[in-house]
């Protein structure tokens, strides 16, 4: 991967996030929350209201008719969002980050991803097909096969895993292995249109947490991407290339505002129940007097404050250029894995903040308990990231 990013200037004035979506929006995608989740189904009338309010579009530049948002503020308004519906954030955020990487490019002066902006600001959805049963290199290599074509489009055959959005993408990014010559494999990254056929989902999402996001396998099956949809063809191996960077980019700070978001709202909604119910132990009064909730309390404040921070400063760095830093990918990386860590830490506190009511199905904590553990496995995983940011730090990444 590419290892200095060049600082860049500032884009025009954006419009103002904290207008993006409003609170009685929030409120009414809240709502359908539980329900989405209890029956396992998509999340179709949230996927309406955000496209009405300009959400999935919100990055995309406005000469492409977007909003112009920067990434610090779109990752204030996926925060929020998450905050309220945990799986529609984090299934958008597959969208948003196709997005983010072909911004990468446009911001730089290469168009070769611009018709992904194009695309976005007309209203079509994006979907990321990356998961492989197996793969743990993830774009280093693929179970997929890649056929090449004579007119310089590819074929493709092979299952993926964890698509989200399952139900609505237009566009999926996928990619593949072009081993025609086994002494120089590569990598093939293009997109295949919904209508365009040769695949197939197979619903087997039915998970623990975030099951509104209908994150169903997809089966490749003689898929067709014609050339000028194939956006990259790189040698196989640690990527090297703006584009895997702008993606990255983009796809690690969303990950960590999503899951901000959801430790925020499990804060938000434990210090209140500590301020409703009584403790017969301290004269009828509420739990918010007991010291050992305000300690809990505490431990939470100090967590979130911390994965806030840090997500934002990631985000803002990658947003201006990290200039001569080499270790980019390692702040990226860290603050994905803290928001993702911490924010378990956060969830957990608040149950022991709300009590035994928190372990019923009723109860909101319940369901946030369950989403937050899926940060643990978003690619890379703890064990792939710290290995990354490891070396990173000791000057050895790509060497070992």
């Amino acid at each position: 991967m590419s290892a200095v990013l060049e600082p860049v200037s500032a884009p025009p004035a954006a419009s103002d996030a904290s207008r993006l979506l409003s609170g009685a929006l929030l409120d009414a995608i809240g709502s359908r929350a539980a329900a989405y989740d209890l029956e396992n189904q998509f999340f179709s009338e949230d996927l309406r209201d955000l496209h009405e309010a300009n959400f999935l579009r919100a990055s995309v530049p406005v000469e492409f008719g977007g909003l112009g948002l920067s990434l610090p503020q779109l990752l204030r308004e996926q925060a929020r969002l998450a905050s309220r519906a945990p799986s529609t954030a984090l299934a958008l955020n597959m969208h948003l980050y196709w997005v983010g990487a072909a911004l990468h490019l446009y911001r730089r002066g290469d168009t070769s991803a611009q018709w992904i902006l194009e695309e976005a600001g007309a209203g079509k959805v994006f979907a990321a097909g990356h998961g492989e049963p197996g793969n743990d290199l993830g774009l280093a290599w693929s179970s997929v096969k890649a056929t090449p074509l004579p007119d310089g489009g590819y074929r493709f055959d092979g299952r993926k895993i964890f698509t989200s959005l399952a139900p609505a993408w237009d566009w999926l990014g996928i990619h593949g292995i072009d081993d025609t010559d086994p002494q120089a494999p590569k990598i093939v990254h293009a997109f295949i249109r919904r209508d365009s056929g040769g695949h197939r989902t197979v619903k087997t999402w039915d998970a623990l947490g975030l099951r509104a996001t209908r994150s169903d396998d997809t089966w490749l099956e003689g898929a067709i991407t014609p050339r000028e949809r194939v956006i990259r063809v790189l040698p196989a191996g640690i990527p090297d290339d703006p584009f895997v960077d702008g993606i990255l980019g983009a796809v690690l700070p969303g990950l960590g505002a999503v899951y901000y978001g959801i430790a925020k709202r499990a804060f938000d909604v434990a210090v209140e129940s500590a301020k409703q119910r009584s403790s017969p132990a301290i004269g009828g009064k509420t739990y918010a007097y007991k010291p050992l909730t305000q300690q809990a309390v505490a431990q939470a404040a100090i967590e979130l404050a911390s994965i806030e921070a840090l997500v934002e400063r990631a985000a803002e760095r990658w947003w201006t250029g990290y200039g001569d830093d080499e270790r980019w990918i390692a702040h990226l990386l860290a603050a994905k894995q803290h928001a993702v860590d911490g924010a378990l830490r956060v969830v957990n506190l608040a149950l022991k903040i709300a009590g035994a009511a928190s372990l019923s199905r009723n109860n909101e904590l319940e369901r946030l308990y369950r989403d937050v553990r899926a940060g643990a496995f978003h690619p890379p995983n703890a064990d792939a990231a710290h290995e990354v940011i490891g070396q990173a730090w000791l000057g050895v990444l790509g060497k070992v």
